[in-house]
């Protein structure tokens, strides 16, 4: 077991075979090697090839000198570690990333650096007379070194990304607060999305769905897209919203959950968007629309209806009043009659297909509906109001009770069907 782990320690850090006498036999060179690899990294790497001036100079020299010094240490002392000199390797990793780079640049660096301090210090120790099981070690130590220096700037990358992307995040949810505000000022809207890294659209759709449901439609939303929770509801500002293919594109990534999509409007008037988007998740979260993504655009009447459920409620009761003194299935048979006579301008045979009976039935019924409102029927006024009353109950679940206390308070009115009712036969004349 020990022999395992030690040879396992040599793989992760084969400088602690090398005898400790190489570290002084070395230290001569450090100096001229160090501007070796500065030269050799300036030719062979473009995007080092510029004078090392200022803090990104500093890095590169820093890390050059710091290498070389800590290397000889480890030769010297393995179990000393490296703990107090990643910070520089972290350091130039985040460099890259704040300059806007890949880390192709940096890891191509250390690349060159290490060929050439093989060639440097291998040459030297033939000189000392080093034997080649010593300098295949030595080999190997460079190399394994390079390597940990490397990963240590690959950390460094990633934090510097994760950093910048929280920093992101936090910028455009400030954006997106305020681009929901019932004012936005032109001149700080452009300089909070120059702030976010956000090119403002010529036009934003708002989307709210769920809170739980955020994170998973987001994924599937343009990059560009702005999320967030606001006031517990999950929300989306999506630039171009009814851009072609964006419908599409929107509805995929609802798929299997429901949200409510405001009409497209400047990204100054997001906050007019965002109002008719909760307006849809607040009518699908009462049954009145579908279970799925809905388009304010689709539903106006419906939001009309939602919006104005409270005085709808009560032109509902005074309006459908005369139903109250009929049996509970007369009442709905009644009801069903109103609504097909109201939507087919009175015609007795679009009335018995909607409703399912023979026409004649439909003139007996009607006869009694006269009977119930009178003139009311033929009152462009009284027609528009019976109209809507029983449109808002059509819809259901808007608020109103579906089974109302009449005014005369005998009895209620019905919720509205077009399913066809059961038949019945006039009276013969």
């Amino acid at each position: 077991m020990y022999l395992i782990i030690k040879m396992s320690i040599l793989d992760a850090e084969p400088w602690r075979a090398l005898p400790r006498a190489v570290a002084a036999l070395l230290a001569p060179d450090l100096p001229d090697l160090g501007e070796e690899l500065l030269s050799a990294i300036g030719e062979q790497v473009p995007e080092y090839a510029k004078p090392l001036r200022g803090r990104f100079g500093e890095n590169i020299q820093r890390g050059v000198n710091e290498a070389l010094r800590q290397f000889l240490d480890l030769i010297e002392e393995p179990d000393r570690g490296r703990a107090q000199s990643r910070e520089v390797y972290l350091e130039l990793g985040r460099g890259e990333m704040h300059e806007g780079r890949s880390l192709d640049a940096l890891q191509q660096a250390y690349r060159v650096g290490a060929r050439v301090a093989w060639r440097r210090l291998a040459r030297t120790g033939e000189a000392a007379g080093l034997s080649s099981a010593v300098l295949c070690v030595l080999a190997d130590s460079i190399f394994a070194y390079i390597d940990e220096l490397a990963a240590d700037s690959v950390e460094g990358y990633a934090e510097a990304q994760q950093a910048a992307a929280g920093e992101r995040d936090r910028r455009r949810s400030v954006l997106l607060a305020m681009l929901l505000g019932p004012a936005v000022d032109a001149g700080e809207m452009r300089a909070a999305a120059a702030d976010a890294g956000w090119r403002i659209p010529r036009s934003a759709s708002m989307l709210a769905c769920e809170p739980e449901n955020l994170a998973g439609i987001a994924m599937r939303l343009p990059p560009d897209a702005l999320t967030g929770i606001v006031d517990e509801t999950g929300c989306a500002l999506i630039p171009d919203g009814e851009g072609p293919g964006q419908r599409r594109l929107i509805e995929a990534a609802c798929t299997g959950t429901v949200a409510g999509v405001g009409p497209a409007h400047g990204a100054g008037q997001a906050g007019a968007s965002w109002r008719r988007a909760l307006d849809v998740l607040a009518a699908i979260r009462a049954g009145a629309l579908p279970a799925c993504c809905c388009w304010a655009n689709d539903h106006l009447a419906t939001l009309a209806l939602l919006a104005a459920r409270e005085p709808l409620g009560d032109l509902a009761r005074a309006r459908l009043g005369p139903l109250a003194g009929l049996t509970p299935a007369g009442r709905e048979r009644m009801a069903a009659t109103l609504a097909a006579f109201l939507d087919e301008r009175g015609s007795a045979p679009a009335m018995a297909r909607v409703l399912g009976v023979h026409p004649q039935t439909v003139r007996y019924r009607v006869r009694q509906l006269r009977g119930l409102f009178g003139d009311a029927l033929d009152d462009p006024d009284a027609r528009f109001e019976l109209h809507a009353a029983v449109r808002a109950i059509g819809i259901g679940a808007l608020g109103i009770e579906r089974d109302p206390p009449a005014a005369s308070g005998a009895s209620s009115a019905p919720l509205p069907s077009r399913s066809p009712a059961r038949s019945e036969s006039p009276p013969s004349s």
